[in-house]
């Protein structure tokens, strides 16, 4: 669980974050294909549950809803169906006006204030001592949908993290900063923009807020106030008309309070709330909110139909940084804008979430994601009641852009112009890049609010791309594309682009994509193959561009460039003919680096087709001491969670590639080590042969396992609401069955135990977390044993118990002629970076010396932990999980009478490479370059002429504070703008004062005739004195 301690005394007071699984009555969401009466849907579940086979013992109502939206045509309703039975469910989804019936979620965040007594100050309040006590899982990591503030339920402020450079950096507030006052000065305020607050509320007499449109509650708590302060904080950063001043003061704020003062909600309220956005015709929506979930249906189907309709959703990345393959969802969507945090010293704040997106692995590549970054640390916006407060966390950065665009909203005069393509758009067209940062990290980069309203406001609509071009030779803004340079024969590299369609809600590309190779740019040595969106909707569609390097540069070293052309079209919505359409045509820049192909031993092959993650089933942890996190979500890619690995490989010389395939779709022949970490799913039996075979004509294997324990398993179940059942997971943390099953020609085999503890090896520290035995290993192998803890017996039993000679490591050479190596290892989580503690990278380079080059390390040969191959009878090997559902979310297996049976092995990916349609023409030689939508030049869109303009700030009320709680007393309001401009402009004048003053008085003293010093007589007795001396010097003594 999060926490942080803070020292009172002898005790320390811990706050944690708790989300609970909670198990509900039957209560099931029914989607409707449309928007229907309450009668009408009424009537339509009852005529489909009519209809059921078991319609006499069926007990079912419509739960009322009562909020705002209840008067209103809903296109879902929440039914309780007592024992439902999966065949009602199945029959409820035949109905032809039902389109989904999925289960009401409930999510509990509650931040819990624990008195415990530590001995130590470093010592976590939550740190186990001894014995751990194990439970089901009722876990604390967002299954759903959590706040994107630091530290507590909501927020995290940040006052112990504020260093003193911190506290200089930000003497103005975030809306100042952005130089929101410059946009103030011409007359903007955010006037006419509807922008909602989805959150916790807020209190009807808040002193910062002057055009507090709607309070709307959709908890089923009666109250419309903020109990928690999240809600407040984020509308102030907003819209605060005072003190900590927001964006957009005069725009209409719609708050909607959907958590409630125990941090609970439910899809339900969010439904119903989203559909009264659209009613209310909003224009603006942030949501600092985030979950893992990109599969939770209702929720992303709804977010669409938000975007369909042009309002512009602005949603924070997650506070998951800085791990890899952390963003949440929604802001995971290309109709959404995904923001990230950066301190006020422009670096990316650790707590950001990075890319890439996750959805299209395996076979895929993420998008590039956060869409933008801006300050969310140490940000200041309102209090609960009055004042102000300081905050963190990408849920702050989200309020910041949604307050931006909703000032940028209304500078447009032509407001049909704005939507949620179009204002994207303009923010990452006019992004600042920061330094030493990549797309993954900063996106386009940081919030430029001049930029942006220069572009806004000269803008055409026009379709883009995100990236706006591919240069692989580009470090380290292109990581990982930019880290290792492409070759004849191997896997081709995906981009994946986002396009943005400006021009209206759906569309689609004109005929094919274009390629068009620069000759004198060698871009006839690379093949391109590109696939899209069949439709554009909403505002946005994929293009994925595949490059391949050609055969006749095979041996080739050199820079390879060319484009690709892409027109986007959309009907027109004014055009008066009917059938019109708008059509933009844009072009993405492709520049790579090409080396001739790398021997057969330098080339790994990661499997990335094996891996499994939640979404959309219960994947765990590798590590069960990481019990706040209980799921696998991260991808297992070498670009998430194994970056470190893919990065510290590259600087061995290693040229990494990845397999989003079976195993029978690549050439052995082409690479020395097939690297399988961490694999849950299961095996094709003609991937098994192929593999044995492959391995017999020497390619190597390197299998880095983890735990498997069904009764294990059994114990770290924990309640879905999905299912509405408990969760098993499907899987350990690895599929140790399945790779017996692929490993158990050779006599090799994993077993069901698990072990935890620290040893040394070759004299490296080494961290085993939760990781499995070697239960069978040939008699001609190097087995090396340690003394580890029985973790199975401890999570079982609550007993602790150390295990002598424990094999973890097992080395083995095929015994045909010219066969690979073999290489296993029963822990994955020192290469993993979510939870690595100490890594064993330089295991990993043992191994691949051994598997790649046939060199046997001597740490490891002639260890003194080597023991003798263990036979099979020491350990059990584990069996499947009998009941598991791993079938529903494998690839690889289907159901089958109650026994799930392999699928018919699938075909291996063909690429459709592009007809060249070469150009005899330089390429341009710097790719980097803003998005250029339709030739807008902003030096020639400068801003207008300012005129003094303060936004209407409400008198103080009795007893309010007059000034901010910042030194110098700053008045409220905006921030004295008059003061605060014209104070540098008399210091400047002062100072060409004063230097003129001494050039003046310097130029005289040079000009002016050098005076002889007049001669100053001398007193009476001195002369008489000098005489004197003189008439000794003349009559010396003899």
């Amino acid at each position: 669980n999060s926490h942080r301690t803070m020292q009172s005394d002898k005790y320390f007071r811990c706050e944690r974050i708790c989300q609970t699984q909670t198990c509900l009555s039957d209560k099931y969401i029914v989607t409707f294909t449309g928007y229907f009466s309450a009668k009408a849907r009424s009537l339509y579940i009852s005529s489909a549950l009519r209809s059921a086979r078991d319609n006499d013992t069926l007990v079912w109502h419509i739960v009322p809803r009562e909020n705002p939206a209840s008067d209103f045509p809903s296109d879902f309703e929440l039914v309780h169906i007592r024992l439902a039975s999966p065949s009602s469910i199945l029959t409820l989804e035949d109905h032809p006006y039902i389109k989904r019936v999925t289960p009401q979620r409930k999510v509990f965040r509650s931040l819990k204030y624990i008195p415990c007594k530590c001995t130590e100050p470093a010592s976590p309040c939550n740190t186990t001592h001894g014995s751990q006590k194990w439970q089901s899982w009722q876990s604390s990591r967002p299954f759903r949908r959590t706040s994107l503030s630091l530290g507590s339920g909501f927020w995290h402020a940040t006052g112990r993290h504020s260093s003193r450079r911190l506290l200089r950096a930000i003497p103005r507030h975030v809306a100042q900063i952005l130089q929101a006052d410059v946009l103030w000065q011409m007359g903007h305020t955010g006037s006419g923009v509807k922008v909602a607050v989805f959150d916790t509320g807020l209190s009807e007499k808040h002193p910062h807020f002057k055009n507090v449109k709607e309070r709307t509650n959709w908890t089923n708590e009666k109250t419309l106030d903020d109990g928690l302060g999240h809600g407040t904080f984020v509308a102030g950063v907003i819209a605060s008309m005072r003190e900590c001043q927001g964006f957009a003061p005069d725009s209409e704020l719609h708050i909607f309070r959907v958590f409630t003062n125990n941090q609970v909600s439910y899809t339900s309220w969010f439904l119903d709330a989203f559909n009264y956005a659209i009613l209310k015709k909003i224009d603006v929506l942030n949501l600092s909110i985030g979950g893992p979930d990109f599969m939770d249906h209702p929720f992303v189907d709804k977010v669409w139909e938000l975007t369909a309709n042009k309002v512009i959703m602005v949603s924070a990345i997650g506070n998951d940084g800085p791990l890899y393959g952390t963003l949440n969802n929604p802001a995971d969507q290309m109709d959404v804008i995904g923001v990230g945090g950066i301190d006020f010293e422009d670096n990316i704040a650790r707590f950001s979430s990075r890319g890439m997106t996750t959805w299209e692995l395996p076979g895929g590549y993420g998008r590039v994601k956060p869409d933008i970054v801006t300050y969310g640390s140490g940000v200041r916006g309102s209090g609960m009641k009055e004042g102000c407060r300081s905050l963190s966390g990408t849920s702050v950065a989200s309020p910041v852009v949604a307050g931006a665009v909703t000032l940028l909203a209304s500078t447009v005069l032509n407001r049909e112009l704005v939507n949620p393509a179009s204002m994207k758009q303009a923010l990452i067209a006019s992004a600042r890049r920061l330094p030493g940062v990549n797309m993954f990290e900063q996106g386009h980069g940081k919030l430029d609010l001049i930029r942006a309203y220069q572009i806004l406001n000269s803008y055409r609509p026009q379709a883009s791309l995100s990236p706006s071009y591919i240069d692989l030779t580009e470090c380290p803004y292109m990581w990982p594309y930019c880290s290792q340079p492409i070759y004849y024969g191997g896997m081709p590299t995906i981009v994946n682009v986002t396009i943005l369609n400006g021009m209206g809600v759906t569309g689609r590309i004109v005929d094919k994509p274009i390629w068009q190779p620069y000759l004198p740019q060698n871009g006839d040595h690379i093949d391109v193959a590109v696939s899209y969106s069949p439709v554009l909707w909403p505002w946005a569609g994929y293009l994925a561009v595949s490059i391949s390097v050609a055969k006749k540069a095979a041996s080739w070293e050199g820079i390879a460039q060319g484009h690709v052309m892409v027109t986007v079209a959309s009907p027109a919505e004014n055009d008066s003919e009917v059938g019109g359409e708008l059509t933009s045509t844009v072009k993405l820049p492709i520049k790579v680096k090409i080396v001739p192909t790398p021997p057969r031993s330098k080339r790994v092959l990661w499997d990335q087709y094996h891996n499994l993650r939640y979404p959309p089933g219960y994947f765990p942890r590798d590590n069960l001491r990481m019990k706040n996190d209980p799921l696998d979500w991260n991808g297992d890619h070498i670009h998430t969670n194994f970056r470190d690995m893919y990065q510290h490989l590259r600087s061995m010389g290693y040229f990494v590639e990845v397999l989003g395939a079976p195993i029978t779709c690549f050439d052995a022949s082409q690479y020395g080590t097939l690297l399988m970490v961490d694999s849950e799913e299961e095996y094709f039996p003609e991937e098994i042969t192929k593999l044995r075979r492959d391995i017999d004509n020497g390619l190597s294997l390197i299998i880095f396992s983890d735990w498997y324990n069904t009764s294990v398993m059994r114990k770290v179940k924990f309640y879905d609401e999905n299912t509405r059942q408990w969760w098993m997971p499907d899987t350990g943390g690895a599929n140790v069955p399945a790779l017996n099953d692929l490993i158990s020609v050779w006599g090799m085999a994993f077993s069901d135990g698990l072990y935890e503890g620290e040893f040394t090896l070759a004299d490296h520290d080494m961290y085993y977390a939760s990781g499995c035995s070697i239960a069978r290993f040939p008699e001609e192998g190097i087995v090396i044993a340690k003394n580890l803890k029985d973790q199975g017996l401890e999570v079982l039993k609550q007993e602790t118990a150390v295990v002598e000679g424990v094999p973890v490591l097992g080395l083995y050479q095929t015994p045909s002629d010219g066969g690979g190596r073999i290489a296993l290892y029963g822990d994955s989580n020192c290469i993993d970076d979510s939870h690595r503690q100490k890594d064993c990278f330089w295991l990993l380079d043992a191994l691949l010396q051994y598997t790649s080059y046939s060199m046997t390390p001597p740490s490891l040969s002639h260890s003194h932990s080597r023991v003798a191959p263990p036979t099979g009878a020491e350990r059990p090997m584990p069996q499947r999980l009998e009941g598991n559902h791993l079938y529903r979310y494998s690839k690889v297996l289907e159901a089958h009478l109650g026994d799930p049976k392999p699928r018919p092995l699938p075909a291996c990916p063909h690429l459709s490479w592009a007809k060249p349609q070469p150009v005899n023409e330089t390429a341009p030689s710097n790719l980097w370059k803003h998005q250029k939508l339709l030739s807008v030049d902003l030096d020639k869109v400068a801003l207008p002429n300012v005129r003094p303009y303060r936004p209407q700030v409400r008198p103080l009320s009795p007893g309010e504070s007059s000034a901010w709680d910042i030194p110098g007393g700053i008045m409220p309001g905006r921030y004295n703008q008059e003061v605060g401009q014209t104070i540098p402009v008399f210091a400047f004048l002062g100072a060409m004062v004063v230097l003129s003053f001494f050039v003046v008085q310097l130029t005289k003293a040079r000009s002016k005739p050098k005076r002889r010093k007049p001669r100053i007589k001398r007193p009476t007795y001195l002369q008489q004195q000098q005489q004197q001396q003189t008439t000794t010097m003349k009559n010396p003594t003899v």
